[in-house]
């Protein structure tokens, strides 16, 4: 080796330890014993579950979270608690509900009432009509055909089988993989297709109403007996005139089969559900640790307290709730003074669309320019918002230095989706550096959906989600009637809420704000010869 290499060499490992010294190691101590030695996220996430259970969003189970985690927060002594509401639209829980096949032989079924749909009229029995119907060009195929009848509305198949394990965590190849770089993609034609079909369940209630159909059914989305219940007709109204059931896919394909046979089944539904429709408003709970710095600038940490109401929502997301509940707990519990105040945000309609984190943005960081068409105006805010330009930034938009958010399941944090910042991934592999031996490593340019973090991205916020095992998160728990405490793993929570606690300490202190992407403008299309599709 020369001299100059060995220098160089020499030089640049004395550079690693000071680069750290950004990080203050002898808080990650206390947040560690904090965090590890006295937690309570389990016990968060336990009241959540076991005691409240699927938390609907305007759902009376709802309700109660919104109270007693402000209750909560309050306990632990955070600072100007509150909720903070926006327009939803109608509560909705199920009473009870059952499903047995009567003929050719007696037989209980699983199932489930679909989400925002009526109750039947008592205990309804017909025979069965398998009329898969998925955009309205399929009407005219049924028309005449569904009098009095039960519909089944989806292709049964043939059923799979697992080609690997349900539960996993990632391996280092496979965090290695996320490194590549994932060009964003802008198609005008695939947005206005997207929006065409806004409005298709109720076209299809209507449709069904006016042939005399008596209730529809779906198929699960996964075999194994599983089922979600997942619907979107919760706006005031909006709520269909037909019942609607999601029946387990195999009990689904059952029934198919023998509808083509000699002995076509005949169906008996029950379905008790209630609607709520004392406040249309939906609220996301939200909770400070006061800066010292005098300032307006905050840091922020977020997961959704609504949940699916098949189980009790666990993964998705008591889970993250939990995290970020303990990693406000911890802070607290340590007396820290951060420069810059840390908010904790517990998201409301995050699965009807993301509505809570966006009603945040909309009020208080960006706005968009209104829609033009008149029947794009009529849409739900979420369903356009990421279309209409330009960005609009309010005044508060500056304030908010970073957000983290927490939506992945119960698995450890293995890393961080810095979402193709290339000038905050150095940064955050800093921060990452003491919890190395905890499995945290991964620093990610890929951008990543479908949670909260997802509105602030698009006017130029920097959010961030966590990269965290995948368990069987998606696998078979995502949204499904066994969203339930037992598979929860708690030395994961408790690894996620200190990581999460970290990340916002240095956030918060950070001499600099966290390095901005540009504020967006209106991209040029991907594929500028792009046809539309038939």
């Amino acid at each position: 080796m020369s001299r100059l290499l060995a220098f160089v060499s020499v030089a640049a490992l004395l550079a690693t330890p000071v680069a750290a010294q950004s990080v203050d190691r002898v808080a990650v101590n206390g947040i560690i014993d904090q965090g590890l030695n006295h937690s309570q996220v389990m016990q968060t996430a336990a009241y959540l579950t076991d005691r409240i259970g699927g938390r609907m969003t305007n759902s009376p189970q709802m309700r109660e979270a919104e109270r007693w985690s402000q209750q909560q927060f309050r306990d632990w002594g955070l600072s100007n608690v509150r909720a903070e509401g926006f327009e939803f639209g109608r509560g909705w829980s199920i009473v009870r509900s059952s499903a047995r096949m009567t003929a050719p032989r007696p037989l209980d079924l699983r199932a489930i009432p679909v989400a925002w749909t009526p109750s039947t009229n008592g205990t309804i029995s017909a025979g069965v009509v398998v009329a898969p119907i998925s955009k309205v060009e399929d009407f005219d195929k049924w028309r005449g055909k569904l009098a009095g009848k039960i519909v089944m509305l989806s292709q049964p198949g043939t059923g799979s089988e697992p080609s690997e394990p349900a539960f996993r965590r990632w391996t280092s190849a496979e965090l290695a993989e996320r490194n590549t770089y994932s060009q964003p993609q802008y198609s005008p034609i695939a947005i206005q297709k997207q929006l065409a079909t806004a409005d298709f369940a109720a076209k299809l209630d209507a449709f069904l109403v006016e042939q005399g159909a008596l209730a529809w059914v779906k198929i699960s989305q996964r075999d194994g007996g599983l089922l979600h219940g997942t619907g979107y007709t919760y706006q005031v109204g909006a709520t269909p005139k037909l019942a609607g059931m999601e029946l387990a896919a195999e009990d689904y394909r059952r029934l198919a089969r023998l509808a083509l046979t000699d002995a076509p089944p005949t169906l008996e539904l029950t379905s008790e559900v209630r609607f709520h429709d004392e406040d249309v408003n939906a609220y996301s709970i939200l909770a400070d640790i006061p800066g010292s710095g005098g300032g307006r600038e905050y840091v922020m940490a977020g997961a959704h307290l609504d949940s699916w109401v098949a189980s009790d929502g666990a993964q998705d997301n008591a889970a993250g709730s939990a995290v970020v509940m303990e990693a406000a707990r911890i802070l607290k519990q340590l007396g820290v003074r951060p420069k810059r105040t840390i908010r904790f945000a517990l998201w409301n309609g995050e699965e009807q669309g993301i509505l809570g984190s966006l009603a945040y943005v909309d009020r208080h960081l960006a706005t968009r320019a209104p829609a033009t068409d008149p029947a794009l105006a009529a849409l739900p805010n979420n369903r356009t918002w990421r279309n209409r330009w330009p960005v609009e930034p309010r005044a508060g938009y500056g304030d908010l230095v970073a957000y983290f958010n927490i939506d992945n399941g119960s698995g450890k944090i293995r890393g961080v989706n810095a979402e193709g910042n290339v000038a905050v991934a150095p940064i955050f592999q800093e921060w990452l550096a003491p919890f190395a031996s905890m499995g945290a490593t991964t620093v990610s340019l890929r951008p990543s959906g479908g949670t909260d973090h997802v509105y602030m991205q698009t006017v130029g916020i920097p959010g961030y989600q966590f990269i965290q095992d995948p368990l069987d998160y998606s696998a078979r728990i995502h949204h499904t009637s066994i969203d339930s405490y037992d598979h929860l793993k708690a030395e994961d929570m408790r690894q996620a809420a200190v990581i999460l606690a970290s990340f916002l300490l240095n956030a918060a202190n950070r001499d600099e704000p966290l390095p901005r992407m540009p504020l967006p403008t209106q991209p040029t299309p991907s594929d500028p010869f792009e046809y539309p599709a038939d």
